[in-house]
């Protein structure tokens, strides 16, 4: 079994958070062996119930991040490509990898939150379809193709990335949409789905394995190549109410050695990535999960 990559997402609408305390919460994962450090891509929330709000924006955030860490890898968690231009993103992402010498994960996804399309002037119609364009003007420019492509959607005339990559950063899509994942599978390094479509254990991550088998196979790809990013719900001392916990969801509680061994199981269930979202997240739950993090990697 290869060693398992473990993850932590950052704080997005959880609580109100300043640029001071995301630098000391990524740092802090960086000390204690976390492999990679994730951000939402989300603009607002609103209508669920709760006080509306927001999270800062995802790739400001990473760039930040990129210039005060030094070997965690960095991501969104997923990037919404319907959010930007896909050209001007690549530029961006491109941008981001180079800051962090190499570091970015790209995560992309096509995106859900009906509110923040509609609140920030952003069409929320035709979401697979602008999505399979902008994914094929974003991937190629990353590749570094030089780029003419005239959709229904988007267009772009001979554009390049200058300068252009040192390499293609790697690609994830966190989906489970038929287009989105036939669009991507060919192309993306890896795959990643949140914890409430399957349940958040490792017997339903193992039982929906099957479901990203047969879409590989009808997008022609070996299933056995696509590495599989699973994101996970931990409480901590019974959690902190930052996070609800929705119904059909067991969160992954315990002291350092069972949370090790249920990290260890969702390894077992085909995970090469988990990436904790935690209740609470602050620096002093990422240096208490240290512990587990070091059974992990033992």
């Amino acid at each position: 079994m290869k060693p398992l990559r473990v993850g932590i997402q950052l704080p997005e609408v959880e609580r109100g958070v300043r640029w001071l305390e995301y630098r000391s919460i990524a740092r802090a994962g960086e000390d204690v062996g976390f492999d990679s450090i994730w951000v939402g891509d989300h603009y607002l929330y609103r209508g669920d119930g709760r006080p509306e709000r927001g999270p800062w924006e995802a790739w400001t955030l990473l760039a930040a991040l990129a210039s005060v860490t030094e070997v965690v890898r960095l991501g969104p968690l997923v990037a919404c490509l319907n959010f930007h231009q896909p050209a001007v993103l690549a530029k961006v992402a491109a941008t981001v990898d180079e800051i962090s010498g190499g570091r970015l994960v790209f995560g992309v996804g096509a995106g859900w939150n009906r509110t923040e399309f509609e609140a920030f002037g952003i069409p929320y119609d035709q979401r697979a379809s602008r999505f399979e364009e902008a994914f094929d003007i974003v991937r190629r420019l990353l590749a570094g193709e030089r780029v003419t492509e005239r959709g229904r959607w988007h267009s772009v005339e001979d554009a390049v990335l200058l300068p252009a990559p040192a390499v293609r950063p790697r690609l994830m899509v966190g989906s489970t949409g038929g287009r989105v994942l036939a669009a991507t599978l060919p192309h993306v390094d890896s795959w990643n789905t949140w914890f409430d479509w399957y349940g958040n254990t490792p017997e339903g991550f193992a039982a929906k394995q099957t479901e990203i088998d047969a879409a590989c196979e009808r997008a022609g790809r070996d299933p056995a190549t696509l590495e599989r990013s699973a994101c996970v719900l931990v409480q901590l001392d019974g959690g902190a109410g930052e996070r609800p916990v929705e119904a059909g969801v067991t969160p992954m509680l315990g002291e350092p050695p069972e949370l090790a061994a249920g990290l260890r199981a969702m390894a077992a269930a085909g995970a090469d990535e988990v990436i904790l979202v935690c209740d609470p997240i602050t620096e002093g739950s990422v240096r208490e999960l240290g512990a587990a993090i070091s059974i992990v990697h033992a």
